[in-house]
């Protein structure tokens, strides 16, 4: 990983931890300071950020951390499960067991992260789980935009509350959608993904463990 490759998964997970929440101006020599690099790796980092809609102009050439309107919320979630749909259905023709195991496995750290109440930890096991399936489905495109747009989510999450009752339910809803995969049926996959994805979109709320 090269410098700027490196700024850039520094910033990025920063930005998605709610280390610079929406609103922040990144500045180059600060950053540039704090990851003791020059700037322009950080710079070309930034300029990544910005490609991927995280990062917005503000004045004085400054970039600022994006925020999320409710329009474009509702934008985000209804193009991530349109591509979701594409991944399982894709990914019962064409993923070996070797995937499947891979999703079990994340399933059990899922498992251990919520005992834990590791919630940052949970959360990046959850968008290893969905872009396991893209790249189970073979569908390199799909991977690639849904995981820009699961930083979209990630940012829209930022300040809610996740109980360990709801965190569990995730990892149940989770091991449904693994559960039709593995049995081949497209139907039954989607029809599971469908119904987590309405029950977890918990960016703008906590849901009850018992919704």
């Amino acid at each position: 990983m090269n410098l700027t490759e490196r700024a850039y998964e520094d910033i990025r997970t920063a930005i998605l931890r709610g280390e610079f929440p929406p609103g922040s101006v990144l500045a180059e020599a600060s950053l540039a300071a704090s990851f003791g690099v020059s700037k322009t790796p950080v710079r070309q980092a930034l300029q990544l950020l910005r490609q991927e809609g995280l990062l917005t102009p503000g004045p004085r050439r400054q970039l600022i951390v994006s925020g999320v309107t409710p329009e474009r919320r509702e934008e985000i979630l209804a193009v991530r499960a349109a591509l979701e749909r594409i991944a399982v259905r894709k990914a019962c023709e064409v993923m070996t067991l070797d995937d499947v195991d891979y999703l079990r496995l994340l399933l059990i750290r899922q498992t251990r992260a919520s005992a834990a109440l590791a919630e940052d930890e949970f959360i990046d096991l959850d968008e290893a789980f969905h872009l396991g399936i893209a790249a189970s489905a073979r569908l390199p495109i799909v991977t690639r935009m849904l995981g820009n747009l699961r930083g979209f989510v990630r940012v829209m999450r930022l300040g809610t509350e996740r109980n360990r009752g709801h965190l569990d339910l995730v990892v149940a809803e989770h091991d449904a959608i693994v559960d039709a995969l593995e049995r081949r049926n497209a139907d039954a996959a989607v029809a599971a993904l469908d119904a987590h994805l309405e029950r977890s979109d918990y960016s703008t709320r906590t849901p009850s463990p018992n919704r």
